[in-house]
C-alpha cells in the first residue's frame, strides 16, 4: 500500500444528501458525485429524517457505483473506506455507516470514521491544494487558523491548531438556537418562497434595500443549559477573560420576520406567492421576482444583511481576540455570494487571509469526508467495526 498515493472513497449521509467521492492522498478530486433530496422534502419546507434516511437506502449503491465508475476505480482498488460518524440525523447516519462497514468487511479494506464538521473544514483545504495558485504567492498555512463552520444544522467557531499530519480544534463559539442556514429556511418558508430557503434568498437580496428594515443584533443575556460541562471551550460552555465565547443566535431574527409579516399585513401575499410556485416545477427568479413585492424583497435583503453582518462582525472579534492568522469559511451557507463579498472585503482591511472551499464542495459532499480521513490514514486511526452513528458528534 503507498500511502503517498492512497485512493480514498468517502461516502457521507449525515442529512439529506447521499453522496460518494474518490480523492487521492486527501488533495487531488478524482469523483465527486451528490445525489440531492430537495425534491422529497421540499413540501415539507424542511429535512423529514424518516423520508431522508429511506431516500439514503434508495440512493447508496448506485451512488459510490458511480463514483467508483468516474474515478475509474473499482471496490478493490481503493485503499480504505471513509464515512461520516456524525454529527448529523442518526437514521441517515447509519446507512452511510452500514454500507461503508459492509465494503470494509468485505474487501478487507480500513475503515476511517470522520466527524461532519471537520469534512467541512477539510473542504477549504482540498479546494486550496488543487487551486495551488489561488493562495497568495503560494505561502505555506499559517496557523492558529480559525474556521466558521456555517450550514443549515450547524453554525461553530472552532480555533485550529496542526499536530504532526492532523489537525486539534477548539469549540470558542457556536449557536444557542438556530443554526443560520435553519434561519434562511425558516425564514423562506415563512415569506412563502419555498424550500431551500439559502440560495432563494441569495438571488432575491440584491433586488430589495437591505437598509429598509433595522433588526436588532442578537442579544445572548442566558446562560446556556445544554450542557452542564464546566470546561471553557466546549460547546454550550460560557467562557471566562481568560475564554471568550463567540456564540451566535438567530431565533430573535426569525420571530421579528413574523411580527413584521403580521403588522404590515403581508399574509394573503404569501398564501398567494407559494401557490403560485407551487405551481411551477423549478421557479427560475423571475417567477419569484414576478410574485414578490418590493416589501418583500426589502425584507428578504433586509434579514440576510442582518445575518451577514452578524456572522462577519463575530468572526473578526474571534480572530482578533485569538490573534489569528488565517481564517476559513465553510459549510452551505459559505456559498452565499453576500457572505463571500463581505467576508473579503472586511478580512482585507484586517490584513486577514480569508478562504472558502469552491460552491459544489460548501454544501454537503463525501470528497471532503476523503480529504478528511487521509491524515487518519497515515496515522493508521482506523475505525472499530463496532462503531456506531453520533448524531451529537463533538469535533476536538
Amino acid at each position: 500500500m503507498n500511502v503517498e498515493n492512497a485512493y480514498i472513497l468517502g461516502i457521507e449521509s449525515s442529512c439529506d444528501e447521499t453522496a460518494a467521492a474518490v480523492v487521492r492522498s486527501g488533495e487531488q478530486l478524482i469523483s465527486n458525485v451528490v445525489a440531492s433530496q430537495i425534491a422529497t422534502h421540499q413540501p415539507y419546507g424542511g429535512v423529514v429524517p424518516e423520508l431522508a434516511s429511506r431516500e439514503h437506502l434508495r440512493a447508496i449503491v448506485p451512488v459510490v457505483r458511480q463514483a467508483l465508475a468516474e474515478a475509474k476505480h473499482t471496490y478493490a482498488s481503493v485503499d480504505a473506506i471513509a464515512v461520516t460518524q456524525g454529527p448529523g440525523l442518526a437514521g441517515a447516519l447509519l446507512v452511510g455507516i452500514s454500507y461503508a462497514k459492509a465494503l470494509a468487511f468485505a474487501l478487507d479494506k480500513p475503515l476511517i470514521a470522520v466527524n461532519h464538521l471537520e469534512g467541512h473544514i477539510h473542504a477549504v483545504l482540498l479546494d486550496l491544494r488543487q487551486n495551488k495558485e489561488r493562495q497568495k504567492g503560494n505561502r505555506e498555512l499559517q496557523f492558529p487558523v480559525l474556521a466558521l463552520v456555517v450550514s443549515g444544522g450547524h453554525t461553530h467557531l472552532y480555533l485550529a491548531a496542526q499536530k504532526g499530519d492532523a489537525w486539534t480544534y477548539e469549540n470558542i463559539g457556536h449557536t444557542r438556537d438556530d443554526a443560520a442556514g435553519e434561519a434562511f429556511d425558516k425564514v423562506a418558508k415563512l415569506l412563502g418562497l419555498g424550500y431551500p430557503g439559502g440560495p432563494v434568498i441569495d438571488r432575491l437580496a440584491p433586488h430589495g434595500d437591505a437598509k429598509a428594515v433595522k433588526f436588532p443584533p442578537a442579544q445572548i443575556k442566558h446562560r446556556d443549559r445544554r450542557r452542564e460541562d464546566s470546561r471553557a471551550g466546549e460547546p454550550g460552555v460560557e467562557g471566562d477573560d481568560d475564554h471568550p465565547r463567540f456564540d451566535f443566535s438567530y431565533s430573535g431574527i426569525k420571530t421579528a420576520i413574523l411580527r413584521y409579516v403580521e403588522a404590515h399585513g403581508m399574509r394573503d401575499a404569501i398564501e398567494a406567492r407559494h401557490r403560485a410556485l407551487a405551481n411551477i416545477q423549478k421557479p427560475r427568479l423571475e417567477d419569484y421576482l414576478a410574485n414578490c413585492d418590493q416589501t418583500t424583497l426589502n425584507l428578504v435583503a433586509s434579514f440576510q444583511r442582518a445575518i451577514v453582518d452578524d456572522l462577519v462582525a463575530k468572526t473578526l472579534a474571534a480572530a482578533r481576540a485569538h490573534d489569528v492568522a488565517t481564517l476559513f469559511v465553510t459549510g452551505g451557507v459559505a456559498a452565499n455570494r453576500e457572505l463571500r463579498e463581505t467576508f473579503e472585503r472586511e478580512g482585507a482591511k484586517e490584513g486577514l487571509p480569508v478562504y472558502f472551499p469552491s460552491r459544489p464542495l460548501s454544501t454537503d459532499n463525501a470528497a471532503m469526508i476523503a480529504a478528511a480521513a487521509y491524515p487518519k490514514f497515515l496515522a493508521k486511526d482506523f475505525a472499530p467495526m463496532d462503531f456506531s452513528a453520533e448524531a451529537g458528534l463533538v469535533l476536538r
